[in-house]
C-alpha cells in the first residue's frame, strides 16, 4: 500500500467484500429470519470502509489528476455490488502498463 492507487485497490476490495456480505448474508438474515444483529455490525464496517474508499479515491484523484469520468466510475463502482472488483481489475491493468 505504498501508492495511492494500491491503497484505493486494497480499500476497494474490502469495501466490496463488506457490501457483498451485507447484501448477501446480513440482510437476508435480518428480513427472512428476524436476526438484525449482523446488519448492525456489518453495516457499520461497510460504512467505515465506504468512507475510507471515498478518501482513497479523493487522494488518487488529486495525486494522479484523474478526469471527472474516472472519478465518476470510481464512485459508481462503490455503489454496485461487484463494482470495486471490476475497478480493481482495471486499476491493476493500468499499473502493469505503467510498469512496462
Amino acid at each position: 500500500m505504498k501508492t495511492p492507487i494500491s491503497r484505493l485497490r486494497t480499500v476497494g476490495i474490502y469495501e466490496g467484500l463488506s457490501y457483498l456480505l451485507l447484501l448477501g448474508i446480513a440482510m437476508p438474515l435480518k428480513y427472512m429470519f428476524g436476526m438484525p444483529l449482523l446488519v448492525k455490525y456489518v453495516g457499520w464496517a461497510h460504512g467505515l470502509l465506504f468512507v475510507l474508499y471515498m478518501v482513497a479515491l479523493l487522494q488518487v484523484t488529486l495525486v494522479h489528476r484523474w478526469s471527472f469520468l474516472k472519478v465518476a466510475a470510481g464512485v459508481i463502482a462503490s455503489l454496485l455490488p461487484f463494482g470495486p472488483f471490476i475497478l480493481d481489475k482495471k486499476l491493476l491493468h493500468a499499473e502493469e502498463q505503467k510498469a512496462v
